[in-house]
């Protein structure tokens, strides 16, 4: 009785079945197409229902056994190869639903990643579909961007690596991984920065040494594209201005925006502080790096001598060349702030690469 449960259960699913079964023992027949869309359209049907293939091949099973031919001659091999046939072509549909509805899904996240990274979409309803993602937008949030040397995308096992080390030492923590352009990117409630550094901490091994810019905390659904954009300008500051470390916060660059604001003020400096720097041999390029060095390593010669692969002696006349060419004296304190902030708008203006 409890068998015959079993296929009761999903007897919709079942529709057809014992007379297949029937037909395939008395002529020994394998199923028509139209039995086999059939039993494909059942298999569609009942994974849109949300029930699991276990059971279903299970019942499918039971009703096999129900409904087994009872005669002489019946030939055990055409019934089990017609219940095959049946099963395997209702499972084919059943998995070509679910990977319809995995497509689905993956668009809509997809589409609602963009419009939450862009600020696009009503904020009513983005904050609506944010909530199916684990995420409140009345909250605080902070995003971590991260870059490696390939791009990647979501279904990419860089993304499976740091999504399973961040399950496992968070749990659901109203976490939100995913991609955008290439890069990896992580969004969390603002209050929660060990996420954060976890993250840049997975993905830094994930990706091979790549670089991970975190923005900062911000409120609403405005606040995450305003963290987003930080770690982004993050991320392209630290290419521009040469900066290795693997983890870089927006809150610690704020000055760089601050100095280029005014563009054309920040290249005037560069061309009258460092504008002198092109009668130097070879133009402004060796000693341009000499006091980036310089400025890099602390103002300690002998260190920024070694970056440079030069003898602290050499290093020491390159920076006597600087003075007499610019009439800014890099050991001196005065002059070591005109000269440092104009060495940072060079690198952020390319200078002496692009002329203004």
């Amino acid at each position: 009785m409890a068998r015959r449960d079993v296929s009761d259960q999903y007897e919709e699913y079942l529709e057809g079945y014992a007379r297949i079964l029937a037909e395939a023992s008395a002529t020994g027949r394998r199923l028509s197409w139209e039995e086999l869309g059939s039993r494909r359209a059942l298999g569609e049907q009942a994974a849109e229902a949300g029930l699991g293939l276990r059971a279903l091949v299970g019942a499918h099973l039971a009703a096999t056994r129900t409904h087994w031919p009872i005669r002489d001659g019946v030939s055990v091999d055409d019934v089990l190869a017609a219940a095959a046939q049946a099963v395997d072509a209702f499972a084919e549909g059943y998995e070509r639903a679910q990977r319809d509805a995995v497509r689905q899904e993956e668009a809509a996240r997809r589409e609602f990643v963009d419009d939450l990274l862009y600020g696009r979409s009503d904020l009513g309803r983005l904050a609506q579909r944010a909530e199916r993602y684990g995420l409140r937008l009345s909250y605080e949030h902070a995003v971590a961007v991260a870059r490696g040397t390939a791009a990647y995308d979501e279904g990419d096992p860089v993304l499976r690596e740091v999504e399973r080390a961040l399950i496992g030492r968070f749990g659901d923590r109203s976490i939100l991984l995913t991609t955008k352009d290439g890069r990896l990117v992580c969004i969390a409630p603002g209050d929660q920065d060990d996420v954060l550094v976890y993250f840049a901490k997975q993905a830094f091994a994930a990706t091979g040494g790549g670089q991970v810019a975190i923005g900062r905390p911000q409120h609403g659904a405005a606040g995450v594209v305003q963290s987003y954009e930080e770690a982004l300008n993050a991320l392209d500051l630290a290419e521009r201005l040469e900066l290795d470390e693997p983890v870089l916060r927006a809150a610690d660059l704020l000055v760089y925006p601050v100095l280029t604001r005014d563009r054309q003020a920040m290249a005037d400096l560069v061309e009258s502080a460092l504008g002198p720097l092109r009668e130097g041999r070879g133009g402004a390029q060796p000693l341009l790096d000499t006091l980036t060095a310089y400025f890099d390593s602390g103002c300690v010669s002998a260190e920024a001598a070694r970056r440079l692969s030069l003898s602290v002696r050499a290093f020491t006349y390159r920076l006597e060349r600087i003075h007499k060419l610019t009439g800014a004296d890099p050991s001196d304190p005065v002059h070591r702030y005109t000269l440092q902030t104009a060495v940072i708008g060079a690198r952020l203006l390319d200078w002496p690469a692009k002329s203004f």
